[in-house]
């Protein structure tokens, strides 16, 4: 192929043309058109002369002849939202790290798509799909608008979607291993020789939205086989986001992911209902603690840098918050290479995790905590309702 037309190919896919008149009108505006043009030819008809034939001859034809020529009425529907990824691995991971809420909400923008999901306001989390995971990604939005596309769905059903094909693997492994008693639970979840994530087998992955309020179609594509979903979409909620100030904040520290799903793996035999997290200028500088009916246990983290990267406490900075919610984190932890661990002024916890995926390109999750209330508060809080009533 010839370089130029390939590089027209590509400016062409973020261009697409715009018609005139809209999708919803260019029935009327073509059917208008035909009705003048018959008429005008009918005054043609019986008034056949010279001087007729500019006056009703030629605007006749021009006007009949403009719903087929036009472009109006030939050009292609272009939906609202479209891309195109070569793989749903990275997607799938990302998106299962905030499956604890049944709903996710989706907001289209230019620059990639953002899923946050909440649970009861005292967690959220947040995915974005940065555009360069997808090899065409195409939003028909003006860029200067101050709002763009956003919608609710399940996002359950999406996960099932992006691994349909994948679910032939998952069965042939539940087989082996129902079969096989003695096979090791770690080898249970790596891919056989011969499966599709293994081979790297293509496939394509396309989400289509095709106006505002419509489902969001999952077309995919491997081999010969191609299957199209639609999951159905609902009126956002617009729930607001847990407050984080960025620019007041009491402790910040960078370290590995993986040395706090070790922490969290100690503490979680205990069963405990919260956990303290401790963040102090001196020893023991970071510190994780939490209790069971019988027994207690804590995890310390040394001012290090081979431990953690950055550390930086501007006052001592201690909260509780559920171990429950903070343990939902966990896949996250998991899968990323470095945690940012945040808390501001009012105590909202955050977790930012940075996942390095195929080819170089890194991903971001943002998770964040809304910490119990304290004894004192809760107290203050029962004596006003007392003097109320």
């Amino acid at each position: 192929m010839d370089p130029s037309l390939h590089e027209l190919w590509h400016s062409a896919s973020g261009s697409p043309f715009q018609p005139a008149v809209g999708k919803g009108s260019q029935f009327l505006v073509g059917f208008v058109l035909l009705l003048l043009g018959l008429g005008l030819t009918g005054g043609f008809a019986f008034n056949r002369s010279l001087v007729g034939l500019p006056v009703y001859g030629v605007p006749a034809g021009l006007v009949i002849a403009s719903p087929m020529a036009s472009p109006v009425a030939s050009a292609p529907n272009q939906p609202l939202f479209r891309a195109v990824a070569s793989s749903t691995r990275q997607i799938y991971q990302l998106l299962k790290c905030i499956s604890f809420a049944p709903k996710v909400d989706v907001q289209l923008t230019h620059y990639g798509i953002r899923f946050a999901a909440d649970h009861s306001r005292v967690m959220q989390g947040v995915a974005f799909l940065d555009q360069s995971l997808f090899t065409k990604y195409t939003l028909n939005w003006p860029e200067d608008a101050e709002t763009t596309p956003r919608f609710q769905m399940n996002l359950s059903a999406f996960l099932e979607a992006l691994q349909i094909f994948g679910a032939t693997d998952a069965a042939a492994r539940a087989a082996k291993t129902d079969a096989d008693a003695y096979r090791s639970n770690l080898r249970n979840y790596r891919p056989d020789a011969f499966s599709h994530q293994t081979l790297d087998m293509p496939g394509t992955c396309c989400l289509v939205y095709e106006e505002d309020g419509s489902p969001l179609g999952v077309i995919l594509e491997e081999s010969d086989i191609k299957t199209q979903c639609e999951i159905a979409t609902y009126t956002p909620e617009s729930p607001d986001d847990i407050p984080f100030d960025r620019d007041d904040l009491s402790f910040k520290v960078i370290m590995q992911a993986r040395w706090l799903l070790d922490s969290l793996s100690e503490l979680s035999p205990l069963s405990p209902a919260k956990i303290a997290i401790s963040a102090l200028p001196n020893a023991p500088y970071l510190k994780l603690a939490s209790g069971g009916a019988i027994s207690s246990a804590s995890v310390d983290f040394s001012n290090g840098r081979d431990l953690l990267e950055t550390f930086s406490v501007r006052e001592p900075w201690i909260q509780s918050f559920k171990f429950d919610l903070v343990k939902s984190a966990s896949e996250a932890m998991r899968i990323a290479t470095k945690v940012s661990f945040r808390g501001d002024a009012q105590g909202v916890l955050s977790l930012q995790f940075m996942v390095e995926g195929e080819g170089g390109l890194t991903s971001f999750l943002d998770f964040r905590f809304v910490p119990y209330i304290t004894q004192e508060d809760e107290d203050e809080s029962e004596s006003e309702s007392d003097e109320g009533y």
